[in-house]
């Protein structure tokens, strides 16, 4: 728990300690960049009360992105095989929202020169004055801070430090080097997105085992061909930003390639969870069906005209729906089992786990047990 306590201390004071000198360096990097575009001053609004910036703060945490995280951060943990306290359960997946938001907010404080000069981000509460950056980055420390405390209090200390690495990944790794330096950025940078499972699941047992490294790596793989297809048709953009996208270095032609691998490696490794049996037919079926879709929709990509930007779009959204059909699935598969009386073992708490867990057989590893007693028997 010391190792853990220190990991957690170590890790978010070096973060912000690396990216606010970063930030004075790429705001001075930025400035020389976009001279040649007119650019309105921003100037903060007279409305000075919490109560009406409130939306703009919201908006900082980027609240789709951040559901979609806790999304997948409630699977982790609903499909872990220990039953949590409801109340520990709502804390962890707060802070886990909380932590999410914090990621994004610091992410709009240091990019926020890039912000402005993108159509698709010009609007955000920094460029548009609404929120100045001093007040970003106290905010998004706050939050950041709050929520790795609270989950190491409340719930356990390995949950705790899987936030604030992940945290870590996303600010710093990804945005402030990763972003500004390489084409492969999101390839990297995606394993901060990638860990909201691993979290939820963390916090459920106090340990990491191999289901929520499985949910890592479908999102891991998943990553690339959702945020690339997105910036194919902002290639122009980013461009102008000077971020490295994948299309703006390489091209086209070569990113609609990348695509479709990735898109044809992620459909053997989702149906994982029904092949190793802690997802049933449900899942299984969402996942080869919906999976067959993605690599019809990367080939369409990959063939079609530079000029047709609906073939992105379409891809772009329909990932969207396809990580939503995954993890609703597993959800689903999960739901009915963990709730039966078969399932509840009460007064039997985890090595590593919080207050209030008590540990829950999973059906298939139970199934598996069970066929090996009998085989010895016979």
């Amino acid at each position: 728990m010391n190792t853990g306590f220190t990991l957690i201390a170590t890790v978010l004071p070096a973060t912000f300690a690396v990216i606010t000198p970063m930030a004075a360096k790429a705001e001075r990097k930025m400035a020389m960049k976009i001279t040649a575009i007119p650019l309105s001053r921003p100037q903060l609004h007279s409305r000075s009360g919490l109560t009406t910036r409130l939306p703009d703060f919201v908006e900082l945490t980027k609240p789709r992105v951040m559901l979609l995280a806790v999304f997948t951060a409630l699977v982790g943990l609903m499909i872990a095989p220990v039953h949590l306290d409801p109340l520990v359960a709502s804390i962890a997946i707060l802070s886990i929202a909380a932590g999410a938001g914090a990621a994004g907010v610091l992410n709009m404080w240091y990019d926020a020169n890039i912000d402005a000069v993108m159509t698709r981000t010009a609007r955000r509460p920094i460029p548009r004055g609404t929120v100045s950056r001093g007040e970003a980055l106290v905010f998004g420390s706050v939050l950041a801070c709050g929520s790795v405390t609270v989950l190491g209090l409340v719930v356990n200390v390995t949950a705790a430090a899987l936030l604030a690495f992940t945290i870590f990944v996303y600010v710093v790794v990804y945005t402030v080097w990763l972003k500004r330096h390489t084409p492969q950025n999101i390839v990297i940078g995606g394993a901060a997105g990638a860990l909201p499972p691993v979290i939820g699941w963390a916090a459920a047992t106090g340990d990491i085992g191999l289901e929520p490294l499985i949910l890592f790596l479908i999102i891991f793989l998943w990553t690339p061909p959702h945020f690339w297809a997105l910036s194919l048709n902002r290639a122009e953009e980013y461009g102008r930003a000077g971020v490295p996208m994948l299309p703006v270095v390489v091209g086209r032609a070569a990113t609609t390639r990348q695509i479709l691998v990735y898109s044809v490696l992620l459909v053997p490794i989702s149906l994982l969870p029904w092949a190793l049996g802690f997802a049933g037919m449900i899942y299984g079926t969402a996942a080869l069906v919906c999976g067959a879709i993605f690599i019809v929709l990367a080939l369409r990509l990959r063939r079609s005209r530079e000029t047709d930007r609906r073939v992105a779009y379409r891809l772009f959204g329909f990932s969207i729906f396809y990580l939503f059909v995954l993890f609703a699935a597993l959800l689903i598969n999960s739901g009915g089992d963990r709730w039966s009386p078969m399932r509840s073992v009460p007064g039997v708490p985890t090595a590593a786990g919080p207050v209030g867990a008590e540990v829950v057989p999973h059906p298939a590893r139970t199934a598996r047990i069970s066929n090996s007693i009998s085989a010895d028997e016979a």
